[in-house]
This record gives C-alpha cells, sequence and structure tokens, in this order.
C-alpha cells in the first residue's frame, strides 16, 4: 500500500465562518469523510493551514513574505492517506467535501519513499 498526499485548495471557507450553523455543517463533512477513512485504515493525518508564511527561494536563500496568490490558488490544508493505486487515491479526493465549491480543487501526490544509506 502507498501513502498519498491530497493538497486542498479553493473552496469559500470565509464566507462560510460568516454563518456558524453553515460552518458546522461543513466541518461535519469534513469529519465524517475523514472518519470513514480511519475507519477503513487508510487516514494517516491531516490538518488546514494558516494563511500567510514565509518563502524561501534559490541559492541565495531569499525569505519573503507568502505565499502571495489568489486565494483559490493557495494550499489550503493537506490529508494523508494510504490507497493500493493511484486510481484508488483519487476515488478517495472525490469525497472531499471542498470539491462541494465550484473552485475546488484536490490534488493528489504519490509520496515517494526516501531510501536513506
Amino acid at each position: 500500500m502507498s501513502e498519498f498526499l491530497l493538497l486542498f485548495r479553493g473552496g469559500d471557507g470565509p464566507t462560510l465562518q460568516q454563518s456558524p450553523e453553515k460552518w458546522q455543517a461543513h466541518m461535519q463533512k469534513w469529519m465524517q469523510w475523514m472518519g470513514g477513512l480511519q475507519e477503513q485504515g487508510k487516514f494517516l493525518g491531516a490538518q488546514p493551514l494558516k494563511p500567510g508564511g514565509k518563502v524561501i527561494t534559490g541559492n541565495k536563500l531569499a525569505i519573503t513574505d507568502g505565499p502571495y496568490m489568489e486565494g483559490k490558488e493557495m494550499v489550503g490544508g493537506y490529508l494523508m492517506c494510504k490507497a493500493d493505486t493511484y486510481d484508488e487515491a483519487v476515488a478517495i479526493s472525490k469525497g472531499c467535501p471542498i470539491l462541494e465549491f465550484e473552485d475546488g480543487v484536490v490534488e493528489v501526490r504519490e509520496i515517494q519513499e526516501l531510501k536513506m544509506n
């Protein structure tokens, strides 16, 4: 079984947070989705990311505030899961509540095993 990283972009979190009822209902969908993965033994971990941060660039190690991009392009969180194949990981991602939004995006990436000598 391989490990996969699901990166979440877009969605309408700021608008939903203006309504505690809508925000609670949306968060409940996330908990149900992740809980189902946990019951299947496929959930490894997940966290939302705070806005802002630092960007370190190139061999001169230039440090700038950021990332600055359109909100729908910024990674807002991640989930790590186990799946037998890429197709299974993609199928898992299709249940993500962020995809309820027109601009919601899930990027699925397989984690390459790092072999240390």
